[in-house]
């Protein structure tokens, strides 16, 4: 009997063996770590879906690394191997970095951060939002358009809705500062909202009540002050707006005109931009009649150097014929040198200047006072619909 039990326990060893050796399973590899990822309820059902970090096994930061499987429930998970004792940071794609996490409203969020343990690590995350570009209508990109005056700089344009199919016309064109920030969240300037030009241009030409026009948006650079402001602030420096309207006016707009289909007279033209871009803009009001005569004057930073743009327009010996002037200011808006009751009143300095010169409210100039709206693009985009059906009206 014991020679039977011995044989039949040495027959149950070898059927072990031939079915893949011990039954007891195998413990994880020393610092291991699970990725446990929860996705929006938007996400494609075909997603896929990324851990990257600043470790190799998460492809250091090049936008893809870990690539997780998706669960029976909805969630992705996957797994590597990193030195017990090691911290990483790392963030949630799909596949890239236009495509990483963001927060509930749309903002950039911080790298996630972990610290190796030996065993039982369990990465957890929730994503709000993807990364996604924000685009409505016919969109061209211009990339590193050089100059000889100013830093090289990418270019969004907008194109009105017929323009494919009506090879025959020609259309005005409005020129805008910080393009980054009007048409796409994708690329605006720490994940704040963006403008919606291009929605906003796209429903209003649809619904009449503006003119079919071309928006061009310049992304600015590092230069930005320099470049947006017309003479150097005692403290902040600056200076180089006449270099900037160079560029405006003897490359980009050449260059716009031969490619698309524009009416290139300086009564179809025009130029816009807030904070800065305001200021500057209203500069090339006064110095640059003959290339702009629509101009967007929007939350414009009157304070630079002493209201010197004030004095500018003081000092115009007639008001340019034919141009068209929008300004607006809202009530709650402050900057790092003046608080909000100066921003307001400094508008109403520039606006009665514009008045005296004989700009006529309601007719070729408006002035709007939006009570409670602070300086930043949610504002911004909540009157765009009234600046773009000012600037250029149905016809």
């Amino acid at each position: 009997m014991k020679s039977t039990l011995r044989t039949l326990s040495l027959s149950l060893v070898a059927l072990a063996l031939a079915l893949g050796g011990c039954t007891a399973p195998e413990k994880e590899a020393p610092g291991t770590v699970t990725f446990q990822i929860t996705v929006p309820d938007n996400t494609p059902a075909d997603a896929t879906v990324y851990v990257t970090g600043d470790q190799e096994p998460l492809g250091k930061w090049n936008g893809q690394g870990l690539l997780l499987s998706k669960q029976a429930d909805g969630t992705y998970s996957g797994n590597t191997v990193l030195p017990p004792g090691s911290q990483f940071q790392w963030k949630v794609t799909r596949g890239s970095w236009d495509s990483v996490e963001l927060g509930p409203n749309f903002e950039n969020t911080d790298n996630r951060a972990y610290t190796v343990a030996l065993h039982d690590n369990v990465a957890k995350a929730t994503v709000a939002r993807w990364r996604a570009p924000t685009l409505t209508g016919n969109i061209k990109y211009h990339r590193n358009v050089q100059s000889q005056f100013v830093k090289a700089r990418d270019l969004i344009v907008y194109l009105p809705p017929d323009y494919d199919s009506n090879p025959s016309r020609r259309y005005p064109v409005l020129y805008m500062h910080d393009g980054q920030n009007l048409m796409d969240r994708l690329t605006t300037f720490a994940g704040n909202p963006e403008w919606g030009v291009d929605e906003a241009a796209e429903r209003l030409i649809t619904q009449g009540k503006i003119e079919p026009l071309i928006i061009v948006g310049i992304y600015n650079t590092d230069q930005r002050i320099p470049e947006y402001t017309q003479v150097p602030d005692p403290q902040y420096g600056g200076g180089k707006a006449d270099d900037y309207g160079k560029f405006l006016k003897q490359e980009l707009k050449p260059m716009i005109d031969s490619t698309y289909r524009t009416k290139p007279e300086a009564q179809y033209t025009g130029v816009a931009g807030s904070s800065l871009g305001g200021l500057v803009s209203m500069y090339f009001a006064t110095t640059m009649s003959d290339t702009f005569t629509r101009i967007g004057v929007i939350s414009p930073s009157v304070w630079w150097d002493n209201k010197d743009i004030v004095n500018r327009v003081n000092a115009l010996q007639s008001k340019p014929v034919g141009m068209r002037i929008w300004e607006d200011i809202g009530t709650a808006e402050d900057s790092t040198t003046v608080g909000s009751a100066q921003v307001v009143s400094d508008a109403h300095d520039l606006r009665d200047a514009l008045l005296a010169k004989g700009w006529v409210e309601g007719q070729d100039f408006h002035y709007l006072e939006v009570e409670g709206a602070h300086h930043n693009e949610a504002a911004w985009a909540a009157r765009i619909d009234q600046i773009l059906t000012f600037l250029y009206p149905a016809p």
